[in-house]
């Protein structure tokens, strides 16, 4: 069975781990080593389980622990070589990884996914195992027609769901950001993550976690609320973390 722990999902930092049996990968250190040490304790990680570092694009929310934290865990870091150009990992043991070019991880089958971002070769990742999907999708101002696809196919999907495009519009902002974080190389808004979801709907079993939540255009309760009034999931069953320093484990299996 696939474990997933949302440790941090955010601009105050991101980090996944995804762990089958007793073999696990980290998806981006947007945290210190300490902190993020503390949230994988609380999640009862043992943090001796995580063989690989993937990286999904070099903005210092999602890279700024990562060579510490393969230093510290003595695991290699996996990006794609624009990526790794992009941003400052120290001494690392560096994998290169190609966008679409599938490999084998801790016993799952690894495919970066291309996504819109301000970054120089950003991606999702899909992590398959046991016959369970798991999509991790987050910083895109669109869906790339893959993601569609892998959201459709996902036994779980972390997908963003970053703004409520009214906070955004009425917020404090200057216009230049407001317009960055709306386009489709920026963030995807509560309706279009839930346009999504309802278009490739396929499995009712699916399970729907949103991530990176804005913490001033965002609140979890218009998040959740508006997912489950545009694709009539109910309410209880869309997830998120609340804030920072709370944390979630999801089971996946079918």
């Amino acid at each position: 069975m696939l474990e997933v722990h949302v440790l941090a999902s955010g601009s105050d930092g991101n980090c996944i781990v995804v762990q089958l049996d007793d073999e696990a990968v980290m998806i981006d250190a947007g945290l210190s080593y300490k902190y993020t040490h503390k949230l994988m304790e609380l999640e009862g990680i043992d943090e001796s389980t995580i063989k690989a570092l993937l990286i999904t694009h070099e903005h210092n929310d999602h890279v700024a622990g990562a060579g510490v934290m393969a230093r510290k865990l003595k695991i290699p870091l996996y990006c794609n070589q624009n990526t790794f150009m992009a941003f400052n990992a120290g001494k690392v043991d560096w994998r290169e990884i190609r966008m679409m070019g599938s490999f084998d991880l801790c016993g799952m089958n690894v495919t970066p996914l291309p996504t819109f971002h301000d970054a120089v070769e950003p991606c999702a990742f899909m992590l398959k195992a046991d016959g369970s999907n798991v999509l991790v999708a987050t910083d895109t101002g669109k869906l790339s027609f893959q993601c569609e696809k892998a959201l459709e196919e996902a036994d779980l999907a972390v997908i963003e769901a970053n703004y409520d495009s009214k906070m955004l519009r009425d917020g404090p902002y200057p216009e230049p950001l407001k317009k960055r974080i709306a386009s489709d190389h920026g963030h995807l808004c509560n309706t279009v993550t839930a346009d999504a979801i309802r278009k490739t709907a396929v499995n009712e079993n699916r399970k729907i976690f949103l991530a990176h939540l804005s913490k001033n255009n965002n609140t979890p309760d218009i998040a959740r609320q508006t997912v489950s009034d545009i694709t009539g999931i109910k309410r209880f069953k869309i997830d998120c973390l609340e804030r920072l320093g709370d944390t979630r484990t999801i089971s996946v299996s079918r």
